[in-house]
């Protein structure tokens, strides 16, 4: 038997308006090689300048993560040659980095919590992106000089799940402090998986693999299996040394397998020393005592969340896992809807029907309609059953949540003289059925709710029915 010894590097991409050494925009889509500059692309006698926003969003991440934010951090210079940095060099943070340590907490299905440790998070630039066509390569350098705050975690995980978690927790605070929007389609939340493998019971950190540029929790969980899946079959055939080397892989993605794609270089490699065009990073006291002041992250919401409103720990992790849902929640409560009603009627009922595409900011049903439907539920308007008629028809029309219930005639009836006259006549009709009830046979009270209920078409409020038909049958 195995054990994984997983640690992860991930780029999030700070929402600055311009470039972390620049004025250029950081906007994304734009034609290529238009949001650039002297400075970008690294033209003799350009000289950088550091962003302030980009400092701030990191001190703001530091203290979400209970780590220490140095008050003094250098940048670096990380020297390598690829067409994507036309310095030649991308500065970057190494001895000195602003965030140092702290840690992330994963919850699990069971209601346990895990402590995965940060060992470092440090500001630096992207690189462009290199498009390739065929035999030919173009370079857009829109990114270069974008900030990136880099996250890098102590080899803490022992499976792909955790690292999702770790991941998805990760993902949920940088979008809670906005610092970023986490867009992985467009490249804002980048992953690097580092992964080894060692007999169970062993201390000794093996040869580890370094997966590059992951953007989808889903690929990044497939790469992780498919890596401890090759490197554990290498290890039992006798080809550990041989076969598992360090290096960088790629995952294609359509084939599901991790290929080599060079040798990974160490630090000293890369040939680390002080940028001479940048001063050392001085935090003013009265700058970090400014960007300390952060929001309610997820873990303190999801405690809130439990003590204040009675819901279950499990809803509440699922409510507060993504920044969007869990003001949505809050905008349903500050309607007046109840609290545990609208676990249900959020989580189950409106996530099972937002297709492919949407997502629950562009979901065609708001917070405020939904509330009102859960107060329609909870005043007897409508029954449950008849909600989710309604929640389906709102999915499809622009209308409110009044308007749906009366076009489809889904209102019920709680009018005792016409839940009476119902109920009279099915007893008429069944007469021998009566016989058998009063008689002992009990069960059968489900049947003449259920013909009333049927005769009525679903809209008699069933408290009613109930109430009524064991007044008439003594």
């Amino acid at each position: 038997m195995f054990e994984v010894v997983i640690g992860l590097e991930v780029h999030v991409q700070l929402n600055t308006k311009t470039k972390i050494f620049c004025s250029c925009p950081t906007s994304f889509g734009e034609v290529a090689n238009t949001n650039v500059c002297t400075v970008c692309l690294g033209l003799p006698g350009a000289l950088p300048v550091l962003n302030k926003e980009a400092v701030k969003k990191a001190i703001a991440f530091g203290t979400a993560i209970n780590a220490t934010v140095h008050k003094k951090s250098i940048f670096n210079r990380k020297n390598y040659f690829y067409p994507d940095l036309p310095k030649g060099y991308q500065i970057s943070q190494f001895e000195i980095p602003i965030v140092e340590g702290g840690e992330i907490f994963i919850d699990f299905e069971d209601g346990s919590t895990k402590r995965l440790g940060v060992t470092r998070a440090h500001l630096e630039e992207d690189a462009g992106k290199n498009n390739h066509h065929g035999e030919v390569s173009y370079v857009d350098l829109n990114r270069a000089g974008t900030p990136l705050l880099e996250v890098v975690s102590e080899p803490d995980m022992r499976s792909a799940d955790e690292a999702i978690r770790y991941l998805k927790k990760l993902h949920a605070i940088v979008r809670y402090l906005d610092i970023s929007d986490a867009n992985m389609q467009e490249g804002s939340f980048r992953c690097d998986v580092n992964i080894s493998i060692r007999p169970q019971g062993d201390t000794k950190l093996y040869t580890r693999v370094e997966i590059k540029n992951l953007n989808s929790f889903k690929f990044i969980q497939k790469a992780i299996e498919y890596e401890i899946e090759r490197q554990s079959n290498a290890w039992e055939d006798g080809l550990y040394e041989k076969e598992v080397v360090q290096e960088t892989r790629l995952f294609d993605t359509d084939k599901g397998v991790t290929k080599s794609m060079r040798g990974k270089e160490d630090s000293a490699e890369y040939r680390y020393f002080p940028d001479p065009d940048l001063l050392p990073v001085i935090i003013p006291d009265e700058m970090m005592a400014e960007c300390t002041q952060i929001p309610e992250l997820p873990d303190a919401k999801k405690a809130r969340f439990v003590n204040e409103y009675g819901i279950k720990e499990y809803d509440a992790s699922v409510i507060t896992s993504s920044v969007d849902m869990a003001y949505f929640f809050e905008q349903m409560l500050a309607q007046g809807a109840n609290a545990k009603m609208s676990v249900t009627w959020l989580t189950v009922e409106l996530l099972a029907r937002l297709k492919e595409g949407l997502g629950i900011t562009t979901s065609p049903v708001d917070a405020i309609k939904l509330a009102t439907l859960v107060k329609r539920i909870e005043d007897g308007t409508i029954s449950g059953k008849a909600a989710k008629e309604v929640l389906d028809y709102l999915m499809e029309n622009d209308t409110s949540v009044d308007e749906s219930i009366d076009k489809l005639g889904l209102k019920q009836v709680s009018d005792d003289g016409a839940i009476i006259e119902i109920i009279e006549a099915i007893i008429n009709a069944n007469t021998d059925k009566v016989t058998e009830y009063k008689s002992g046979k009990e069960k059968l009270f489900g049947f003449f709710v259920g013909q009333v209920m049927k005769e009525s078409k679903g809209t008699a409020n069933p408290a009613k029915v109930n109430q009524l038909l064991k007044e008439k049958l003594g």
